[in-house]
């Protein structure tokens, strides 16, 4: 006969340890949305230190860890509740292959990631911050320090002389959704209730931190079955409220120069064909931000591109003359807003459709507290019997400003000579002859973002990945990684490729080891520029000369404007694994793009990028940003750059 629960009389128990029993737990945990059911934690990331490899690390052993789920006993209880183990190299690459994979994944399925205490731990907070920014899930099971305190201090440990039960887990707090410690076997019941709540709830979701004293990790508890039953999370899709979406429709057919701002939010809700069918009835032109590029096809008539500082003139152009812009799931970033100075019109209102009330009242909108695609649902059905449209005439006047906008583009794509050394935007535009819905690009920092987001053409609604909430160097990578185990299932697998700088490269190159060992066929394009060129580029708008930005020796000065540094990317990365083609002529990128793209396993192309002049260049800023200038200097870079802030800054507004 089991043993039964002191808690719960009658109810048979099972001993396991802590750690043991939350991989058995995890291993049987599902969301479901529209009928469609899947794991909710399908893998766990870990790399393992004194602080948890006799915990959470021996619990994967138990519960079958490996990608196959092979091995047996234990916690695993069968292959359908093994847990699958992910390696990793470095504790903030782990998450956010985690997220790169929870958001291919429509946020309905996500990873775990457990680390040591000390270094391992902290080493989360960077990517925990991009998974609350960006709204997407991963679990993060960092070890801490003994709850028992035998010995104090321990290794690693944080003393805090006024509070004793501080550990460095607590920099997890401020960035997590859910933060809980678990200082006794027991209360890892109601934490993992509360963090699998979290993580599958859309309006909630994040990152959520259950940090896991390492000797109670190894502790047993006779815990009762029913905490392993399988157990379906339920995403729901929260209808509008009916005062808020007559509220909502009044003001769509009041409007004589609409335009919709797409957030990710559209992608989390799988609402794009919702979307497509709401701007057939309407005509009303979508703009969208970074996370929301994709959300229409770039060939749609609709669809004006991106928005706000590194988006088109098209989409500005008609920010700045909109009297209603509606925004449909998007945070309204300074990006976004050209930092309060694109929506110009005076008389300018706001529609916000957003799952959470927090982002639903910004700028002073008009809520529309839903699910992106209930909310376009009901609005569309709202509008149809009131036979709303916008003017021809405006529908004329944003198409043709799309017209004139691609002709920038092919301008910008163009290679008049094959011999030469491409410019980075050449780089996108042979990239974009080659590839076809099925490709997936990711991106997060530097100049690429913004190139990508006024020129490239979005072909798929899941091609465009750029992360940009957090704008974090060193993503890439390992979200390529995350997008490929999402994907691995399609035959033939989806073409997957992190574009970098060589700042991003030499930021976090280690999970290319991974995509190795795994053999995914990751397509790794390094540009290489010698610097900083982004911020090099926004240092010289604001009068700092582009000082540090340049990737250069030190001159005699002591400045660093001597020759480039004698670094080999390529070299690198092939010392890492990876299968390294080196470019050097347009014509021989165009062959190593093709060949990299057909290629089985990680593959690597190589470039330097040649600087753009003004004419073969992407076209400048369509919209402002506000980053501070010196209010005084006796440079005259900086005095000028602080001439034009005061202009540009002007025209600042809060909307009320």
């Amino acid at each position: 006969m089991s043993p039964t629960s002191p808690a719960n009389p009658g109810c048979p128990t099972r001993r396991l340890t802590t750690a043991q029993a939350l991989v058995a737990f995890l291993a049987r945990q599902y969301t479901e949305r529209d009928g469609r059911r899947q794991r909710l934690i399908s893998a766990t990331w870990g790399i393992f230190g004194h602080g948890n490899v006799a915990g959470i690390g021996q619990a994967l052993v138990e519960a079958g860890g490996g990608r196959s789920g092979g091995g047996k006993g234990g916690a695993g209880n069968g292959a359908a509740h093994r847990m699958p183990y992910l390696q990793g190299r470095n504790e903030q690459a782990m998450v956010h292959a985690a997220v790169g994979y929870a958001r291919q994944s429509g946020r309905l399925s996500a990873h775990a990631v457990t680390t040591s205490i000390g270094p391992g731990a902290t080493n989360l907070v960077t990517g925990a911050a991009l998974a609350t920014i960006n709204r997407l899930p991963v679990l993060l099971l960092p070890g801490d320090t003994f709850a028992t305190r035998p010995a104090d201090p321990v290794l690693q440990q944080l003393e805090v002389p006024h509070a004793g039960d501080v550990s460095v887990n607590d920099c997890l707090r401020p960035v997590s959704r859910y933060f809980d410690r678990i200082t006794r076997p027991e209360a890892l019941i109601p934490a993992a209730l509360q963090a699998m709540r979290v993580l599958a709830d859309p309006a909630e979701t994040g990152a959520v931190t259950l940090a896991l004293p390492q000797d109670v990790q190894a502790e047993a508890y006779d815990w009762p079955e029913e905490f392993f039953a399988e157990r379906d999370w339920h995403v729901r899709r929260p209808a509008p409220d009916a005062h808020e979406l007559e509220a909502a429709v009044r003001a769509v057919r009041s409007a004589r120069r609409p335009l919709i701002v797409a957030g990710g939010g559209i992608r989390h809700s799988a609402a794009e064909e919702t979307l497509a069918a709401f701007t057939a009835a309407t005509r009303i032109p979508v703009a969208s931000t970074q996370a929301g590029k994709g959300a229409l096809r770039h060939d749609h008539p609709a669809d004006v591109g991106g928005i706000g500082h590194t988006g088109t003139a098209t989409a500005d152009g008609l920010a700045r003359t909109a009297d209603l812009v509606i925004g449909i799931g998007t945070r309204f970033s300074d990006f976004t807003t050209a930092s309060g100075t694109l929506f110009a019109d005076p008389a300018v209102r706001f529609l916000h459709l957003n799952i959470t009330g927090f982002d639903a009242h910004k700028l002073a909108a008009l809520p529309l507290v839903a699910d992106a695609r209930a909310g376009l649902e009901a609005l569309t059905a709202a509008l149809a019997g009131r036979g709303y449209r916008v003017d021809p005439v405006y529908e004329t006047e944003y198409t043709g400003a799309k017209e004139a906008w691609e002709e920038r583009v092919e301008a910008s794509f163009a290679t008049p000579d094959p011999t030469a050394r491409p410019t980075q935007t050449q780089v996108l535009g042979l990239l974009d002859a080659l590839v076809t819905e099925d490709d997936i690009l990711i991106n997060a920092a530097g100049s690429l973002p913004g190139d990508l987001h006024k020129l490239w053409r979005t072909r798929s609604h899941d091609q465009y990945h750029v992360e940009y909430g957090y704008s974090c160097m060193g993503y890439e990578i390992p979200a390529a990684i995350g997008v490929l185990l999402a994907t691995e299932a399609r035959t033939p697998p989806r073409p997957v490729w992190a574009l970098v700088g060589d700042g991003t490269y030499l930021m976090n190159p280690t999970e290319i080891v991974t995509a190795v060992q795994e053999n995914l066929p990751l397509k790794l394009v390094v540009l290489q520029n010698h610097g900083y060129a982004s911020i090099g580029g926004l240092s010289e708008s604001v009068g700092a000369e582009r000082f540090g930005t340049a990737y250069r020796h030190r001159d005699a000065d002591g400045g660093f404007t001597g020759p480039p540094l004698p670094v080999d990317l390529a070299a690198n990365a092939a010392s890492l694994g990876m299968r390294v083609l080196r470019a050097t002529t347009v014509d021989d990128l165009r062959t190593a793009l093709s060949e990299a793209r057909d290629a089985g396993g990680p593959t690597c192309v190589y470039v330097e990028t040649e600087t753009p002049d003004t004419v073969s260049g992407p076209p400048p800023a369509q919209a402002w940003w506000d980053v501070p200038v010196a209010e005084t200097a006796s440079r005259p870079a900086a005095v000028k750059a602080r001439e034009e802030y005061d202009r540009q800054v002007a025209a600042r507004r809060r909307h009320l």
